[in-house]
């Protein structure tokens, strides 16, 4: 960084920058983390011949083992795009109305995690449903390992609860899917033909300024070969719009390719790879009991108000855990 010219490939330093706050950040927090053990480790021996000092050890033995935590965490990431930004959509699954209004639910509570978690969050698309809720969002959530964290949460989402679109209050099943994608940077190759691709523009709808339905900014960009659609329609011009759509692309493209390799991987092992709608990672049960069960690991929280308020940690390092176990045994 202190090297001569180092500034003038602007968009590389802001790189190398951010990685070296991250890097320094973990630094920072191992050596506090060594001072502490060895604080912790005095405090043990005089509690062995004071009593009135182990309520302070477990408080602070409490608060270590939080941040050592926090420690662990950083080792989970060490797939190629793990530390980078994500691109993160939630799609209404079968159910109708229920599970657009699911859907909305799940995209809320999928940002404010990544906000209680440091992260910026920007909306890109947003399509309304007919009554209520959304049929589907995308939104780039950027912070330190945004792509290994949400990529936790990729899979089919689960709601059971006493409608309140059914007229005779019956109980409904909602489902909602969330895919997640790496956001890859310009200097990345990723070949996609002219050819492959149909560009359409479209009038935005929804917040965006004075344009808004008077001007066709927003983009749509179908991949013929693979089926992919994106498409973004918040920023300020339709040339930004056709410039992030594709950066969108790329990531929906590098995740297809590593979710065929996954499958690859899993058909040589002997597993099974379903990924329908009844291949669910997770149950929010809100009626006749409360109950959030993460189906992978087996992790579960009777709050459910605090999970769709973002309490989602929890569940996201049990799944972290389960991948590095696989990870060791495979």
């Amino acid at each position: 960084m202190s090297a001569g010219g180092f500034w003038d490939d602007h968009e590389r330093a802001q790189r190398v920058s951010s990685e070296h706050a991250s890097v320094t950040r973990r630094l920072e927090l191992f050596r506090s983390l060594e001072s502490e053990a060895d604080d912790l480790e005095a405090l043990t021996e005089l509690a062995a011949e004071d009593d009135s000092l182990c309520a302070e050890l477990a408080e602070q033995q409490t608060a270590f083992d939080a941040r050592l935590e926090e420690l662990e965490e950083a080792r989970l990431f060490s797939g190629k795009f793990d530390t980078g930004d994500a691109l993160v959509s939630v799609n209404a699954g079968a159910g109708g109305t229920d599970s657009q209004d699911w859907a909305e639910t799940l995209l809320r509570m999928e940002m404010r995690w990544a906000e209680q978690r440091g992260m910026k969050v920007e909306v890109k698309e947003a399509s309304e449903g007919e009554e209520a809720g959304i049929k589907s969002a995308t939104f780039i959530a950027r912070g330190e390992n945004a792509y290994g964290l949400f990529s936790a949460e990729k899979g089919v989402h689960r709601l059971v609860r006493i409608s309140p679109f059914d007229s005779q209050s019956r109980r409904h099943t909602a489902f909602a899917g969330l895919e997640v994608a790496p956001l890859v940077e310009d200097d990345l190759e990723v070949e996609i033909e002219s050819d492959d691709i149909q560009i359409d523009t479209y009038r935005a709808s929804g917040a965006g300024g004075q344009h808004v339905n008077k001007t066709d900014s927003a983009v749509r960009i179908t991949h013929r070969p693979s089926g992919i659609v994106v498409q973004c329609q918040n920023e300020r011009s339709q040339l930004q719009n056709k410039a992030t759509a594709m950066a969108m692309l790329k990531g929906r493209l590098i995740e297809r390719e590593e979710e065929l390799r996954r499958q690859e991987i899993a058909k040589e092992k002997g597993e099974a790879a379903d990924v329908g709608w009844g291949s669910q990672i997770r149950s929010y049960v809100l009626h006749p009991y409360t109950m959030v069960k993460d189906h992978r690991t087996g992790h579960e929280m009777g709050d459910v108000q605090r999970v769709l308020g973002g309490d989602l940690d929890g569940f996201v390092r049990a799944e972290l855990l389960r991948r590095s176990g696989e990870a060791t045994s495979a």
